[in-house]
Protein backbone atom coordinates (compact mmCIF):
# COMPACT_ATOMS: atom_id res chain seq x y z
CA UNK A 1 0.00 0.00 0.00
CA UNK A 2 3.00 1.92 0.94
CA UNK A 3 4.49 1.42 -2.73
CA UNK A 4 0.91 2.18 -4.56
CA UNK A 5 0.48 5.32 -2.44
CA UNK A 6 4.13 6.69 -3.36
CA UNK A 7 3.08 5.78 -7.13
CA UNK A 8 0.10 7.77 -7.21
CA UNK A 9 2.12 11.00 -5.44
CA UNK A 10 4.63 10.46 -7.98
CA UNK A 11 2.44 10.42 -10.71
CA UNK A 12 -0.01 13.11 -9.80
CA UNK A 13 3.17 15.43 -9.02
CA UNK A 14 4.61 14.39 -12.25
CA UNK A 15 1.21 15.31 -13.96
CA UNK A 16 0.86 18.83 -11.88
CA UNK A 17 4.33 19.79 -13.47
CA UNK A 18 3.57 18.51 -16.84
CA UNK A 19 0.71 20.56 -17.42
CA UNK A 20 1.72 23.75 -15.46
CA UNK A 21 4.84 23.72 -18.12
CA UNK A 22 2.57 23.30 -20.61
CA UNK A 23 2.39 26.43 -23.44
CA UNK A 24 -0.43 28.56 -24.01
CA UNK A 25 -1.89 26.80 -27.32
CA UNK A 26 -3.99 29.68 -28.19
CA UNK A 27 -6.34 32.55 -27.26
CA UNK A 28 -9.76 31.97 -26.66
CA UNK A 29 -11.87 35.44 -26.31
CA UNK A 30 -15.89 35.69 -26.04
CA UNK A 31 -18.16 38.45 -25.19
CA UNK A 32 -20.67 38.37 -22.36
CA UNK A 33 -24.06 39.97 -23.36
CA UNK A 34 -24.98 41.89 -26.11
CA UNK A 35 -23.33 41.26 -29.27
CA UNK A 36 -22.28 44.61 -30.21
CA UNK A 37 -19.10 45.13 -30.20
CA UNK A 38 -17.79 48.39 -29.09
CA UNK A 39 -14.40 46.84 -28.63
CA UNK A 40 -12.84 44.13 -31.08
CA UNK A 41 -11.12 40.53 -30.27
CA UNK A 42 -8.02 41.88 -31.92
CA UNK A 43 -7.67 44.87 -28.80
CA UNK A 44 -8.62 42.47 -26.64
CA UNK A 45 -6.06 40.26 -27.71
CA UNK A 46 -3.32 43.11 -27.59
CA UNK A 47 -4.24 43.67 -24.25
CA UNK A 48 -3.18 40.19 -23.50
CA UNK A 49 0.38 40.92 -22.57
CA UNK A 50 2.50 40.04 -19.82
CA UNK A 51 6.25 41.27 -19.64
CA UNK A 52 5.79 43.29 -22.97
CA UNK A 53 5.04 40.32 -24.78
CA UNK A 54 2.29 38.41 -25.90
CA UNK A 55 0.96 35.25 -23.37
CA UNK A 56 0.71 32.98 -26.82
CA UNK A 57 3.24 30.38 -26.53
CA UNK A 58 4.30 31.00 -22.71
CA UNK A 59 4.50 28.56 -20.32
CA UNK A 60 1.27 28.26 -18.26
CA UNK A 61 2.75 28.22 -15.29
CA UNK A 62 4.37 31.96 -16.05
CA UNK A 63 1.05 33.55 -16.50
CA UNK A 64 0.00 35.94 -13.99
CA UNK A 65 -3.70 35.73 -14.61
CA UNK A 66 -4.54 38.85 -12.16
CA UNK A 67 -2.17 41.23 -13.60
CA UNK A 68 -4.28 39.84 -17.35
CA UNK A 69 -7.37 40.79 -15.95
CA UNK A 70 -6.50 43.83 -14.63
CA UNK A 71 -5.47 45.13 -18.12
CA UNK A 72 -8.46 43.74 -19.71
CA UNK A 73 -10.54 45.94 -16.80
CA UNK A 74 -8.06 49.07 -17.11
CA UNK A 75 -10.06 49.84 -20.89
CA UNK A 76 -12.27 52.21 -20.54
CA UNK A 77 -14.48 49.91 -22.83
CA UNK A 78 -14.68 46.98 -20.73
CA UNK A 79 -16.97 46.69 -17.47
CA UNK A 80 -15.22 43.07 -16.14
CA UNK A 81 -12.84 40.28 -17.24
CA UNK A 82 -12.08 37.35 -16.17
CA UNK A 83 -9.35 35.52 -17.76
CA UNK A 84 -8.35 31.75 -16.83
CA UNK A 85 -7.12 29.06 -18.78
CA UNK A 86 -7.75 24.97 -19.20
CA UNK A 87 -6.82 21.98 -19.01
CA UNK A 88 -5.69 21.76 -22.39
CA UNK A 89 -3.93 24.78 -22.14
CA UNK A 90 -6.47 27.56 -24.12
CA UNK A 91 -6.02 31.15 -22.37
CA UNK A 92 -9.69 32.15 -22.27
CA UNK A 93 -11.15 35.82 -21.46
CA UNK A 94 -14.47 36.47 -20.70
CA UNK A 95 -15.62 40.23 -21.41
CA UNK A 96 -18.37 42.16 -20.40
CA UNK A 97 -18.26 45.41 -21.87
CA UNK A 98 -19.66 48.74 -20.80
CA UNK A 99 -23.37 49.41 -21.53
CA UNK A 100 -23.93 53.38 -22.91
CA UNK A 101 -26.81 54.39 -21.95
CA UNK A 102 -26.91 58.66 -23.53
CA UNK A 103 -23.79 60.16 -25.44
CA UNK A 104 -22.68 63.49 -24.75
CA UNK A 105 -22.09 65.69 -27.54
CA UNK A 106 -20.70 68.92 -26.19
CA UNK A 107 -16.65 70.17 -26.76
CA UNK A 108 -15.79 66.45 -25.92
CA UNK A 109 -18.04 63.41 -27.27
CA UNK A 110 -18.23 60.11 -25.16
CA UNK A 111 -20.91 58.00 -23.77
CA UNK A 112 -22.34 57.58 -20.18
CA UNK A 113 -22.03 53.76 -19.00
CA UNK A 114 -25.29 52.46 -17.06
CA UNK A 115 -22.91 52.92 -13.77
CA UNK A 116 -22.88 56.75 -14.51
CA UNK A 117 -19.31 56.16 -15.75
CA UNK A 118 -17.14 57.77 -18.49
CA UNK A 119 -17.16 55.51 -22.06
CA UNK A 120 -14.98 56.61 -24.79
CA UNK A 121 -16.56 56.54 -28.75
CA UNK A 122 -16.20 53.17 -30.25
CA UNK A 123 -15.46 53.25 -34.39
CA UNK A 124 -16.73 49.58 -34.37
CA UNK A 125 -20.37 50.29 -33.15
CA UNK A 126 -22.09 53.69 -32.74
CA UNK A 127 -24.76 53.29 -29.88
CA UNK A 128 -28.70 54.40 -30.42
CA UNK A 129 -28.75 56.29 -27.39
CA UNK A 130 -30.38 60.12 -26.00
CA UNK A 131 -28.05 62.79 -27.18
CA UNK A 132 -26.54 64.96 -23.73
CA UNK A 133 -26.02 68.39 -24.86
CA UNK A 134 -25.09 71.85 -22.61
CA UNK A 135 -22.72 72.45 -20.03
CA UNK A 136 -21.67 68.93 -18.92
CA UNK A 137 -18.41 67.64 -17.30
CA UNK A 138 -17.16 64.01 -17.61
CA UNK A 139 -15.98 64.06 -13.65
CA UNK A 140 -19.83 65.69 -12.88
CA UNK A 141 -21.92 63.49 -14.81
CA UNK A 142 -24.58 63.14 -11.46
CA UNK A 143 -27.67 65.03 -12.96
CA UNK A 144 -27.22 63.91 -16.55
CA UNK A 145 -26.91 59.71 -15.86
CA UNK A 146 -29.95 60.43 -13.34
CA UNK A 147 -32.50 61.26 -16.46
CA UNK A 148 -30.62 58.84 -18.86
CA UNK A 149 -31.30 55.92 -16.21
CA UNK A 150 -34.71 57.04 -15.94
CA UNK A 151 -35.23 57.01 -19.73
CA UNK A 152 -33.54 53.55 -20.02
CA UNK A 153 -35.44 51.99 -17.67
CA UNK A 154 -39.32 54.08 -18.91
CA UNK A 155 -40.75 52.73 -22.23
CA UNK A 156 -42.26 55.80 -22.56
CA UNK A 157 -39.28 58.09 -22.62
CA UNK A 158 -37.09 55.56 -24.69
CA UNK A 159 -39.55 55.85 -27.01
CA UNK A 160 -40.00 59.52 -26.99
CA UNK A 161 -36.54 61.42 -25.68
CA UNK A 162 -34.11 62.14 -28.24
CA UNK A 163 -32.19 64.74 -26.43
CA UNK A 164 -31.27 65.59 -22.64
CA UNK A 165 -29.87 69.06 -22.15
CA UNK A 166 -28.06 70.62 -18.63
CA UNK A 167 -28.01 74.24 -18.18
CA UNK A 168 -25.30 75.87 -16.45
CA UNK A 169 -27.30 75.88 -13.24
CA UNK A 170 -27.94 72.13 -13.46
CA UNK A 171 -31.58 72.35 -14.40
CA UNK A 172 -32.41 70.19 -17.25
CA UNK A 173 -34.75 70.24 -20.75
CA UNK A 174 -35.70 67.23 -22.63
CA UNK A 175 -35.99 67.46 -26.58
CA UNK A 176 -38.94 65.14 -27.69
CA UNK A 177 -39.28 62.58 -31.18
CA UNK A 178 -41.14 64.51 -33.49
CA UNK A 179 -42.28 67.22 -30.72
CA UNK A 180 -41.28 71.34 -31.20
CA UNK A 181 -41.79 71.96 -27.97
CA UNK A 182 -39.09 72.20 -25.03
CA UNK A 183 -39.56 70.30 -21.90
CA UNK A 184 -38.52 72.12 -18.64
CA UNK A 185 -37.86 69.02 -16.04
CA UNK A 186 -35.41 72.13 -13.71
CA UNK A 187 -33.87 70.27 -10.94
CA UNK A 188 -34.33 66.81 -10.08
CA UNK A 189 -36.70 66.89 -7.37
CA UNK A 190 -39.85 64.97 -7.69
CA UNK A 191 -38.20 63.88 -10.49
CA UNK A 192 -40.80 60.69 -10.90
CA UNK A 193 -43.83 63.48 -10.44
CA UNK A 194 -42.66 65.46 -13.76
CA UNK A 195 -42.13 62.40 -15.49
CA UNK A 196 -45.83 61.30 -14.72
CA UNK A 197 -47.28 65.14 -15.59
CA UNK A 198 -45.42 64.98 -18.78
CA UNK A 199 -46.95 61.76 -19.84
CA UNK A 200 -50.32 62.46 -19.22
CA UNK A 201 -50.13 65.59 -20.45
CA UNK A 202 -49.01 64.21 -23.92
CA UNK A 203 -51.55 61.53 -24.03
CA UNK A 204 -54.16 64.73 -23.64
CA UNK A 205 -52.22 66.34 -26.50
CA UNK A 206 -52.01 63.51 -28.75
CA UNK A 207 -55.39 62.33 -28.35
CA UNK A 208 -56.70 66.11 -28.75
CA UNK A 209 -53.63 66.67 -31.44
CA UNK A 210 -52.74 69.74 -30.22
CA UNK A 211 -48.89 68.92 -29.24
CA UNK A 212 -47.62 70.97 -32.23
CA UNK A 213 -49.29 74.29 -30.54
CA UNK A 214 -46.69 74.63 -27.65
CA UNK A 215 -42.89 75.97 -27.92
CA UNK A 216 -42.34 74.84 -23.93
CA UNK A 217 -43.45 72.56 -21.43
CA UNK A 218 -42.87 73.65 -18.14
CA UNK A 219 -43.13 70.65 -15.16
CA UNK A 220 -41.59 73.08 -12.47
CA UNK A 221 -44.11 73.73 -10.66
CA UNK A 222 -45.90 71.50 -8.46
CA UNK A 223 -48.88 69.54 -9.73
CA UNK A 224 -49.23 71.65 -12.98
CA UNK A 225 -48.12 71.52 -16.41
CA UNK A 226 -47.43 74.95 -17.90
CA UNK A 227 -47.34 75.62 -21.48
CA UNK A 228 -46.33 78.29 -23.73
CA UNK A 229 -47.79 78.79 -26.41
CA UNK A 230 -46.32 79.15 -30.45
Amino acid sequence: MIALLSLVIFLFAFATVRNESRKVSEIDISFVGKNNLFITHETVSKLLIQNQQSVKKLAKETLDLNQLEKSLNSNPMIKSAEVYVSVNGILKADVEQKTPIARVSTAESFYIDDDGLYMPLSKNYTARVPIVTGYVKKNDLKNVFTVANKVKNDDFLMKNVVEIHQNPNKTICLKLRQCDFLVQLGNLNFLDKKINNLKAFYQKGLKEKTLNSYSKVNLQFDNQVVCTKT
